[in-house]
Order: structure tokens, then sequence, then C-alpha cells
């Protein structure tokens, strides 16, 4: 038996500025952004029930860290009311809904993060 658990508790995301980046997370996710700016580059944002967090990092930043393929994925209820969501918040869309189940956005560091049907 492995000592290593197979539950994830964090994702973390390379970000330039912290402080904007918490504002962009918690205007996507529908939140305050009162959430605590930890050593001046990191915050913590629960991501679910389940103790998985994500983690927007401004240390790990570089114009090189990216990500330039999703890493993991938002769940959303209806696709299509996520998909005007962020057109109406004009958040750069990299695809449109595709099968009818989902689509890329990226973030303003460029980081493409995926919006999926649950």
């Amino acid at each position: 038996m492995s000592p290593i658990s197979s539950k994830a508790g964090a994702i973390f995301i390379p970000v330039s500025s912290i402080i904007d980046a918490r504002e962009w997370y918690c205007s996507l996710l529908g939140l305050e952004p009162s959430f605590e700016i930890i050593n001046g580059h990191l915050c913590c944002i629960p991501f679910d029930n389940n103790g998985l967090n994500l983690i927007l990092d401004s240390r790990i930043y570089n114009e090189d860290t990216y990500f330039r393929s999703p890493a993991f994925h938002f769940n959303a209820d209806d696709i299509h009311q996520a998909y005007q969501f962020v057109q109406d918040r004009q958040i750069e869309l990299v695809t449109g809904i595709e099968h009818g189940h989902w689509f890329n956005i990226k973030d303003p560091d460029g980081n493409v993060l995926m919006i999926c049907k649950c």
C-alpha cells in the first residue's frame, strides 16, 4: 500500500500579479475576492468541499510557465450559460463549445482553462 493518497489537495496556477489574479478568478467563480494573500505571492481559493484548493502563485510565474493546455477543468451545470457568462465578461475564448460539452478560455496571463459540462 502506498503512503501517498490518490486525492489531490491543490492545483497551482502561475500568475503574474497575485492581486489581479485573485480578483479575476474570484469574479469567474462568483466569489468575493477576500481570500488572504500569503507571503506576498500565494492565494488559496477553496475549490470544493472535499479539500481541493486552487492556489494562485506569482512566485512560480514567468513568461514560459503558463498553461498552454488545460491542466484541469471547471465544472458547469449548463455549458451554454457558462459560455455566455464568459462572453459577457469579455474573457478571451480559445474555442467555441465543442461537442456540446466543453470550451476553453484564457486567463489574463495566458493560462488556458477548460469549462466542462458536469
